[in-house]
């Protein structure tokens, strides 16, 4: 499974169309010089010319992983083999190798069965026969419980991604079915309660960690969220009591002492975190771009000047996309939020959820990356998408509409006056947003008549506080919006009705 294997040495120039043909070079050579960012970039756009070419397909696929982008690189092949090339049995191979590293070893194993199947002889017969050998090794289990580790972690991946992409309410839904399959898997719980935090179910988000901690008492990962809770509900006391008990702990395992650094760094006590993390760099752990960010900000917070800018580039190298982001830099203050991180957009629209779309429209709409979202394969060719936000979609693009009074314009309007007050939006915010979009969906349901966009937006506000266990008066809201009480109250009453 290293980066050395046979498996990267399989790509050839083969006679394309023009256009096709000259990415592909330009991307194999970057991929030969290791520039494998820019080699991904060519090998797209050869893609995208010649969309039914399996070789194009491969050696996108051996690139991206290489990069780590296991799942797309399965999806590549896969594709190949399902609708392009099924005769390219080396893909199977590259699938089994990618399955292991994921640690879907039940999936390696029948992928890398299937390649010696048909070629017992082939070019990568010997790798394949290895990874067969070490899967057996490293997991150790029967296949029965390969089967059960691999449903285990593809739902684990799945909540992963929605979590980091903001789709927090499909998050919940994965996570309460992982739960239900998989009563002891703790990181399920903690990251249930990460999901309902981040929707405003404060109450549902500490129960879930009360639960955690009564049958697991000191898992690292609950307290560690706890603190971030208690963070960002600005709870001093409480916090200044669990960073007394948390610095004086001593984790064996690398993954808790990255989760105590990243924390520590997240709440501002950046002493500590330089001191988890430089620690892990100086062992020689080489971690992924989360882990680079929270190292980089530490040392820039603490005047260790030379060590961020060197663990910044080291960011950039894993996730090109946070150009731009540097904790030193004014991009970093007013556009870090979701607005301006596509993989998170793009995500949203593959959501279930009405909800999360719309949401993801409104963020495209105050994108710096409007115009290349409008016209991504996500978007314009996603079966999902209702009359409402193809409505909507024009509206982003255009900024007018066919119709007058239309009920998606109602949506955004109240959304605007709520993000003059909430921008840039990330963690935190988005719970309001998708607070405020599903309110409007429910309202559409019942066809509700639509109108004061300040009430409706005065009043979310109010319940999102609520529902956070923010104390935040009548008042103080319906004088923030410039409304009376009494018309504030009217429309709460409408919310909370739409929210049970």
């Amino acid at each position: 499974m290293g980066k050395d294997s046979k498996m990267y040495k399989q790509a050839k120039v083969f006679s394309f169309h023009p256009t096709g043909e000259y990415y592909f070079t330009k991307g194999l050579k970057a991929y030969h010089r290791r520039d494998l960012y820019n080699a991904k970039k060519f090998l797209i756009r050869a893609f995208e010319l010649e969309p039914t070419e399996p070789m194009i397909a491969c050696q996108l696929a051996v690139t991206c992983t290489e990069i780590g982008e296991y799942s797309y690189s399965n999806i590549l092949l896969e594709n190949i083999l399902a609708d392009m090339d099924p005769f390219m049995t080396e893909c199977h191979y590259f699938l089994a190798n990618n399955y292991a590293h994921l640690g879907m070893f039940k999936e390696a194993y029948r992928h890398a069965s299937a390649y010696l199947d048909k070629e017992e002889d082939g070019e990568f017969s010997e790798d394949a026969e290895d990874l067969l050998d070490l899967i057996t090794f490293e997991s150790g289990e029967t296949e029965e419980s390969l089967i059960h580790q691999d449903g285990l972690i593809y739902q684990q991946e799945k909540a992963r991604e929605c979590l980091e992409a903001g789709n927090f309410e499909e998050a919940v839904e994965v996570l309460k079915e992982t739960i239900k399959e998989y009563a002891e898997y703790w990181s399920a719980y903690n990251n249930l309660a990460l999901a309902y935090f981040y929707l405003g179910e404060t109450d549902k988000a500490f129960e879930t960690l009360e639960e955690v901690l009564e049958k697991s008492p000191g898992n690292l990962h609950a307290l560690c969220n706890l603190l971030v809770f208690y963070h960002y509900q600005q709870s001093e006391d409480k916090i200044h009591a669990l960073v007394m008990t948390l610095e004086k702990v001593r984790p064996i395992l690398t993954e808790h002492r990255i989760k105590l650094g990243s924390t520590f760094a997240l709440i501002g006590r950046y002493s500590l975190a330089y001191t988890w993390l430089k620690h892990l760099q100086k062992q020689g752990h080489e971690g992924d771009d989360t882990f680079y960010y929270w190292l980089a900000v530490s040392a820039y917070q603490l005047g260790h000047e030379r060590t961020a800018e060197k663990a910044w580039k080291r960011v950039l190298e894993l996730n090109p996309d946070k150009e731009g982001f540097e904790p030193w830099g004014d991009m970093n203050d007013s556009l870090n939020g979701f607005e301006d991180h596509l993989p998170s957009i793009l995500k949203r629209f593959e959501s279930d959820y009405l909800e999360e779309r719309i949401f993801a429209l409104f963020l495209t709409k105050h994108s710096i990356k409007k115009d290349h979202i409008l016209k991504h394969p996500a978007l314009c060719n996603n079966p999902l998408l209702t009359d409402l936000e193809k409505e909507y979609m024009e509206y982003v693009e255009r900024q007018k509409l066919n119709q007058e009074n239309s009920a998606i314009e109602f949506a955004d309007r109240t959304a605007e006056i709520l993000y003059a007050h909430f921008h840039p939006i990330q963690l935190m915010e988005a719970g309001l947003y998708l607070t405020w979009f599903s309110v409007f969906v429910e309202a559409m349901k019942s066809e509700i008549k639509l109108v004061n966009p300040t009430g409706w937006a005065a009043a979310v506000e109010y319940s999102w506080y609520r529902l956070r266990n923010e104390k935040k008066s009548q008042q103080e809201i319906a004088a923030k919006h410039l409304i009376s009480v009494s018309t504030l109250g009217k429309y709460v009453k409408l919310v909370n009705s739409l929210l049970q």
